[in-house]
């Protein structure tokens, strides 16, 4: 029996977390055939199959998810011994939603500044999935469903807890808004997660007329500062606006499960655990 290579064992370990040769590429910026091609000769060099091709992705042999449960192991080992070896360890990446980073996180970023002068907190805005093995980021903030990924630390860092906000010169007109069909004749702006159309399909009514519709909620929330209409956001992006007078909120939603969360490694980084306290205490104030 060969000794499998490293970077095989990486193949083997992607296309059986993801049951899937192409979700596997994508994550290792490799061809799908390239993926399959390693994932054959391991089993080869191994002598016995660790999947079973299916018509729609692939399921691990019994012998396979014993060999992936300790290629893991192993593969964390690797990795949280890489990380110790960073001779910088208070610099801290940190991928959040560019919404989130704009509303929420960048005008209390001369706070942490004071509180923590010796970190350096780089941002990096964005939704994509945070691959910890590939992508240089020790920490991200995700709005979703709970994460339950093997091997990832997770704080809850704040309900979504939708409301319609609209900037005060906004003239609201007709019958009092009780419910979600009563905003059927406003002027409704809409992001990327699409809450205004979503909320209406879970009554069973007809999507809404949408006035504007942009890709980021912080755009929305722009547009409805300007008097445009109303939008659609979560509580924590639109806090501050509403302090100021800049927004008013003209209904809340009923309760939603998702939530934004905080997503680490579970391995040693004191400053990154810096950063998260910090985090978590703002969200609190």
């Amino acid at each position: 029996m060969r000794k499998p290579l490293l970077n095989s064992l990486r193949m083997f370990d992607a296309a059986a977390r993801h049951g899937n040769f192409r979700l596997a590429a994508d994550e290792l910026n490799l061809t799908q055939g390239a993926v399959a091609q390693q994932v054959r000769k391991l089993e080869a060099d191994l002598g016995q199959p660790l999947f079973t091709r299916l018509p729609r992705g692939l399921e691990l042999t019994n012998s396979g998810a014993r060999y992936h449960r300790d290629i893991r192991k192993a593969l964390d080992l690797i990795d949280r011994a890489t990380e110790a070896l960073r001779p910088d360890t208070t610099n801290v990446t940190l991928s959040v939603p560019p919404s989130l980073a704009t509303k929420w996180l960048v005008p209390r970023l001369a706070q942490f500044a004071e509180t923590h002068p010796f970190i350096t907190l780089d941002l990096s805005a964005s939704e994509a999935l945070t691959d910890f093995r590939r992508d240089a980021v020790d920490l991200a903030i995700r709005q979703g469903a709970t994460p339950r990924e093997e091997g990832l630390n997770v704080h809850r860092l704040a309900s979504l807890d939708l409301c319609a906000v609209a900037s005060p010169s906004y003239q609201m007109s007709g019958q009092a808004i009780e419910d979600i069909q009563d905003f059927s004749d406003h002027k409704l702006i809409q992001d990327g997660h699409r809450h205004w159309t979503r909320m209406f399909q879970s009554r069973d009514l007809a999507p809404p007329t949408v006035a504007l519709s942009f890709n980021q909620t912080a755009l929305a929330i722009d547009a409805a500062m300007a008097g445009q209409g109303i939008a659609m956001a979560p509580r924590l992006l639109v806090s501050d606006t509403m302090m100021n007078g800049n927004l008013v909120e003209i209904w809340r939603a009923p309760h939603n499960a998702d939530a934004y969360y905080i997503v680490h490694p579970n391995r040693d980084h004191p400053a990154r655990d810096n950063v998260v306290a910090w985090l978590l205490g703002q969200a609190t104030l």
